[in-house]
């Protein structure tokens, strides 16, 4: 019988713990995967060891404190020693597409700033191809048409279709991201030129940020049914 998906992110967020060190400055993913790497680093820091950790979302930043990790912002620590965070996908590029949780956005901004970003999860998330999970594209709420529009044809230009969806909260109204922002799921079921769909989401003034993590993480550590499987350089 297969360990319960569970089991195997919990034993991907142990291995990513092996690599921190007493007196790191770690950024601190969003998602289930991350939030176990979370818990068990709260129970290192209560027997002892010393960091300090910078959370990319409120959930995580609530998580932490509970957990009893002393946090900071990129305000006080611009430039952090190891980020550990999930993704939605990951090839074997080390491409990455994030944003399923909303966080999109402080997720980038933190991984940018950390000189190593080791990505978590389980083995279902490696692809050959990106896209097949919806990539979520941060938006500003004003402007709304405006920017779908403009949006689709970035992803035409690109190479890639699909249909474009605004995501809803469990309320029915808009899924809002922790800095007010609208999300739009683009459901393109493969992205054969990441980094061209990147590049031109980036030209659109409405965009705020995109799922797509090009050249962030440097390691990946896939918990499967047959053990753990190291990407790059964890």
């Amino acid at each position: 019988m297969s360990p319960p998906a569970d089991q195997l992110k919990r034993a991907a967020a142990e291995r990513a713990l092996a690599l921190v060190r007493d007196g790191m400055r770690v950024g601190l993913g969003t998602g289930s995967t991350a939030a176990h790497f979370v818990a068990a680093l709260g129970d290192r820091v209560r027997a002892g060891l010393a960091v300090v950790g910078v959370p990319t979302s409120e959930a995580t930043r609530a998580q932490a404190e509970g957990e009893g990790i002393a946090l900071a912002t990129l305000d006080d620590v611009p430039e952090l020693d190891l980020t550990v965070d999930g993704a939605d996908e990951l090839d074997d590029g080390l491409r990455l597409i994030k944003g399923g949780g909303g966080a999109l956005l402080r997720e980038k901004i933190v991984a940018a700033a950390s000189r190593r970003m080791v990505v978590i999860a389980d083995g279902s998330k490696r692809v050959e191809r990106l896209g097949r999970f919806p990539l979520p594209i941060e938006v500003i709420p004003f402007g709304l048409g405006a920017t779908r529009r403009a949006v689709a044809a970035a992803v035409e230009r690109a190479g890639a279709q699909g249909d474009l969806r605004l995501r809803s909260a469990a309320n029915g109204k808009p899924f809002a991201t922790d800095g007010g922002h609208f999300i739009l799921d683009a459901h393109l079921g493969r992205i054969d030129a990441p980094e061209a769909l990147a590049a031109a989401l980036a030209t659109i003034p409405g965009v705020v940020e995109h799922g797509l993590f090009l050249g962030l993480a440097t390691g990946g550590i896939l918990a499967t049914d047959d053990g753990l499987i190291e990407v790059g350089a964890v």
